[in-house]
């Protein structure tokens, strides 16, 4: 039976459907599939999606597809924008209620479980960040590199060390600015009581076996060389020290354009780093027992599921 998660006092019950995965397993068509049958609309939490620079190496919906069903959240942002999770978790909240308005029904899709996570059911509070301390540790990112901000994480806070992609500068910075902020370990903020929302959400994961999943990850970095992202990821050469860069398929041909890699290297880079990063989104989906696990063939079973949860 399914558990419900969250319940909430309304007259008409409101449902979202989590559409959840790694990349490249298929996000993208089973949400739009559903969007149709359902007749509404995508909540994007790709959060490298939002950004109207990076196209091709976000693997963004094409013009087909966004026209396929009503999307929110793709290219809403600058590169250039500072945008958190916080301001996700508003705006995407606030759109969910004009969509409950007219209908009892929405999707929510992406990778980010983060993003997911504030959605569904809150962020933890933390204490206020002065912009100071955000900025320093930016700097201290661009000076320095991604080295300095992992050391002072592991003496700070070593137990949110352990669990966080020490990988993923915005990540850390995040992080330190709390602690330095508040002189306490970010993790002593975190499992706090969540808040009732007014939709009950319903988890699907599309999983693939790991073999297949990389060989699909590679055939996209080859697609996306081929449709321009060389060219795409050199416009932005630039822009790179902003956080929404720091980013897979975009980094390794940084490093490249600076001379500091070959072309082949920084394409098996692309390759082998979004094959981790798959590795890490899954491990994220699997720890939380909610999610239902389907493959992307199975769509009748999906909807069938779909169809039970609403009913229990």
């Amino acid at each position: 039976m399914y558990t419900v998660p969250y319940l909430c006092e309304m007259p008409q019950q409101k449902y979202l459907i989590v559409v959840g995965g790694a990349t490249a397993s298929g996000k993208t068509s089973l949400s739009i599939e559903l969007a149709q049958q359902f007749n509404t609309a995508i909540f994007s939490c790709d959060s490298r999606q939002f950004f109207r620079e990076m196209t091709i190496g976000t693997a963004k919906p094409t013009l087909e597809e966004l026209a396929a069903a009503p999307h929110h959240f793709i290219n809403s942002l600058s590169v250039e924008d500072k945008y958190s999770v916080g301001d996700y978790e508003r705006d995407a909240l606030k759109g969910l209620d004009a969509i409950y308005e007219e209908k009892d029904i929405a999707i929510l899709t992406g990778g980010s479980g983060l993003y997911i996570q504030a959605v569904c059911e809150g962020l933890d509070s933390f204490p206020d960040v002065p912009r100071s301390i955000r900025d320093a540790l930016e700097e201290v990112f661009e000076q320095e590199g991604i080295e300095k901000l992992q050391a002072e994480l592991e003496t700070r806070d070593p137990a949110y060390y352990e669990k966080v992609d020490t990988q993923n500068p915005h990540r850390l910075i995040r992080a330190l600015s709390v602690c330095r902020a508040s002189g306490q370990p970010f993790s002593s903020f975190l499992n706090q009581p969540k808040p009732k929302r007014r939709f009950i959400p319903i988890f699907i994961l599309l999983e693939w076996e790991r073999a297949l999943l990389y060989e699909r990850i590679n055939q996209r970095v080859d697609k996306m060389l081929e449709e321009g992202l060389l060219e795409e990821a050199r416009g932005l050469f630039s822009l790179r020290k902003n956080t929404a860069l720091q980013t897979v398929g975009y980094q390794e041909l940084f490093e490249h354009f600076a001379g500091n890699s070959s072309l082949e290297t920084a394409i098996e880079l692309i390759k082998r780093n979004s094959r981790r990063y798959a590795k890490r989104q899954m491990t994220w989906f699997r720890r939380d027992t909610r999610w239902k696990s389907f493959s992307t063939k199975q769509t009748s079973e999906i909807k069938a599921f779909i169809e039970s949860a609403m009913k229990e």
